[in-house]
C-alpha cells in the first residue's frame, strides 16, 4: 500500500528504527490482547476496531516517491507457524466473537492464493462470528491471481481490499514510481468487484503539484467512473521526510497547491465523478472534511467547497492537518 490512510503511530515514530514490541493493540469487546507487532503499525481509519494481524512485514513494492510509511522495514512474509500461533493467542484472549480482521502489512495480498487460504482458514476457525477480513493491496497483486482464486478469497470472508490509486494520471504515476499503470489498477478493481469483493480507492490531493492538478483531478475522477468502488477515499499529500517527493519539494524541484488551490482540485474532482460510491474526503490531512453519498450529495459537496473556496467556511490551519 502507498501511503497511510491512518496510522497507530506518527509520521516521526514512522523514520526512527524499526523496534519489535509487545503492546495490546486494541480493547475488543471490553478484553485486551498483546501481540508481537513489528512497528510502526499502519490501518486504514475504517479498521480501528479490528484485530490487526501482521501476516507480512512492511510493502512489497515500496519505492512509491511519496510514501515513507516502510522504509525502515526489509519486506518479509511471516512464517506460517508463527501467525497461527498469534492467532491461537488472539482467540484465546478474545474468545469467538471478533468481527472483523485486518491483515497487514503494506500487501498482504501479495501471498500466494494457497497461503491466503491458509490464514483465512484460520481466522475463521478461531472467531466463527467474523464478518469479514480485509487488507491493503495494489493491482499487481491483484492481478497475478486468476478470477477463481479471487472468488475463493471472497468465499473465505475476504470482503475488502483497500488500494491506491492516487492518480488517474499515467504521467503523475510514472513520476511517484507507482508501478502500475491506470488501466491496470482500473482492471484491478474491477476484477476484485467482480468476484464479490468490496473495494475502498484512494487518491492523493496535490500529488501531480501545481501544474498538472486540475488534469490530476480529471483524470481521477474518470478512473473512479470506470472503478465504481464501494467506496472513494480523498487524502491531501502531505511531505513526509525521507520521502523522495519531499526530497524534491524540499530542494524547490516541486510545488504543492496551497491550500484553495487544493479545495478547487477537489471541486474538479467531484464536478467529474459520476458513478455510485460513497465519497470521503474527512482525513486529518483534508483542509475541509466532507462525506457523501454520490451520485445523490454531489450538488451539496460543490456547494461546499465553493463555500470553502469563497472563505464562507473556514479551512483547517495547517498545524490541525496531520497524516
Amino acid at each position: 500500500m502507498s501511503y497511510a490512510t491512518g496510522q497507530m503511530s506518527t509520521a516521526a515514530t514512522a523514520q526512527r528504527a524499526v523496534a519489535v514490541r509487545r503492546r495490546p493493540p486494541l480493547c475488543y469487546n471490553g478484553c485486551m490482547c498483546e501481540l508481537e507487532y513489528e512497528e510502526p503499525l499502519f490501518r486504514p481509519p475504517s479498521e480501528a476496531a479490528s484485530l490487526i494481524l501482521q501476516a507480512t512485514i512492511g510493502c512489497s513494492h515500496n519505492r512509491c516517491a511519496f510514501c515513507s510509511m516502510y522504509q525502515t522495514k526489509k519486506f518479509r512474509v511471516r512464517p506460517s507457524a508463527e501467525l497461527r500461533a498469534e492467532i491461537a493467542t488472539a482467540r484465546r484472549a478474545l474468545g469467538p466473537d471478533v468481527g472483523r480482521v485486518f491483515l497487514a502489512d503494506g500487501d498482504a495480498m501479495c501471498l500466494s492464493t494457497r497461503r491466503l487460504v491458509e490464514i483465512l482458514d484460520a481466522v475463521r476457525a478461531s472467531f466463527p462470528r467474523l464478518q469479514r477480513v480485509s487488507a491493503y493491496a495494489n493491482a499487481r497483486d491483484i492481478l497475478h491471481k486468476s478470477d477463481t482464486e479471487l472468488t475463493e478469497l471472497r468465499q473465505r470472508k475476504l470482503k475488502l481490499l483497500y488500494l491506491g490509486l492516487e492518480s488517474g494520471d499515467d504521467f503523475t504515476l510514472t513520476a511517484i514510481e507507482k508501478g502500475a499503470t491506470v488501466d491496470q489498477i482500473v482492471t484491478a478493481v474491477q476484477r476484485a468487484r467482480a468476484a464479490g469483493m468490496a473495494t475502498s480507492v484512494m487518491v492523493l490531493i496535490g500529488l501531480a503539484g501545481r501544474e498538472r492538478s486540475l488534469e490530476h483531478a480529471r483524470l481521477s475522477a474518470a478512473a473512479i467512473n470506470r472503478m465504481e468502488p464501494e467506496f472513494t477515499a480523498l487524502l491531501t499529500y502531505t511531505p513526509v521526510p525521507g520521502s523522495p517527493l519531499f526530497e524534491r519539494i524540499a530542494r524547490g524541484d516541486f510545488e504543492l497547491p496551497g491550500p484553495r488551490e487544493s479545495i478547487a482540485e477537489i471541486r474538479e474532482f467531484v464536478k467529474n465523478l459520476d458513478c455510485r460510491t460513497y465519497f470521503t474526503c474527512n482525513h486529518a490531512s483534508n483542509y475541509l472534511p466532507l462525506t457523501g453519498r454520490l451520485p445523490t450529495s454531489k450538488r451539496h459537496l460543490l456547494e461546499l467547497l465553493d463555500a470553502g473556496a469563497a472563505g464562507a467556511i473556514a479551512l483547517k490551519p495547517e498545524f490541525l492537518r496531520g497524516l
